[in-house]
């Protein structure tokens, strides 16, 4: 079982440089990767969590965590794609995989936050799904081919070239966020990964059933997918504050291990930790605990 923890960039913290600093102290402390939420607007639930307070941009922040870092895998938990430009987005990502010595992770999703997508106006809110289909067959042909051509609903152009390629090859790889069919037809088509958010072992047993035949139906193996759970983690017994978010995983350390170890049964090789507070000290209260305490359970 690997261990990822992501960086509160979303919750409201005014120093984007002690969030980004949480990345080296997750790498000191054992963890495999370190991952950025992504949004654009304080609209929504978002707005309702934050008010005015900031939630600092996915990419910069992994930017920064990428130059502080020397070897955990750097994820995005997940870039919405409909918010994005998939030409501008391949650009971005190759060059921070080149900077980073090939260690990113391109975790994305077709977001649910209407009011912000409608506010953005990329595209209608009922075609995101084709929309970030195409921008994947987009970014992937920018990561892979010398002369670029493509035609969609979208996108059309020819006769074009992007520059840089990243270091990884074939390219970045893909983890497609989401727990629902058209995710997990996503997942088959496109990703190298899956990361689901708010799944239950019992949910990833039903679930990673359907992906096994949506890849076998595109002649591909469930071998070929790394699945990472993202996990809203609580080390204490006691109720969450009124700004916090509830944690599935809360209790005693010994029921923390339980959960991730029906998770590894469930086919999990990865468990990204997030702290759903308001409070710097929280995240790194968690990072080192769950460091200290779990994850040598499961790597000893």
């Amino acid at each position: 079982m690997r261990f990822g923890f992501t960086l509160p960039n979303n919750w409201g913290i005014e120093d984007p440089g002690a969030v980004a600093q949480l990345a080296s102290q997750a790498e000191s402390a054992g963890y495999d990767s370190v991952w950025v939420n992504h949004h654009v607007l304080n609209v929504g639930y978002v707005g309702d969590r934050l008010g005015d307070r900031p939630y600092h941009d996915a990419l910069t922040m992994l930017t920064w965590a990428a130059a502080t870092t020397s070897r955990v895998r750097l994820g995005t938990s997940v870039l919405v794609l409909p918010y994005l430009h998939p030409l501008v987005l391949a650009k971005a990502v190759a060059t921070l995989d080149v900077l980073s010595g090939g260690r990113v992770d391109l975790g994305v999703g077709v977001g649910s936050l209407q009011v912000e997508n409608d506010a953005l106006g990329v595209v209608d809110y009922d075609r995101r799904g084709a929309y970030t289909n195409e921008s994947l067959e987009v970014m992937i042909a920018a990561w892979t081919q010398t002369e670029l051509a493509y035609s969609g609903e979208f996108f059309s152009f020819a006769d074009a070239k992007a520059s840089p390629k990243p270091l990884q090859r074939p390219h970045v790889p893909i983890h497609v966020g989401g727990n629902r069919p058209p995710a997990l037809r996503r997942v088959a088509a496109y990703g190298q990964g899956w990361h689901p958010l708010g799944v239950s072992p019992e949910g990833l047993v039903e679930r990673k059933a359907r992906l096994v035949d949506e890849l076998e139906a595109r002649g591909r193996s469930i071998d070929e997918i790394h699945i990472s759970i993202r996990a809203d983690v609580d080390l204490r017994e006691s109720p969450p504050g009124p700004d916090e978010r509830p944690a599935p995983f809360r209790g005693t350390v010994e029921q923390l291990r339980e959960s991730i170890s029906r998770f590894a049964e469930a086919g999990a090789h990865e468990i990204v930790v997030s702290v759903g507070s308001p409070e710097l000290a929280r995240s790194v209260e968690v990072l080192e605990r769950f460091a200290d305490e779990v994850i040598p359970a499961f790597t000893s």
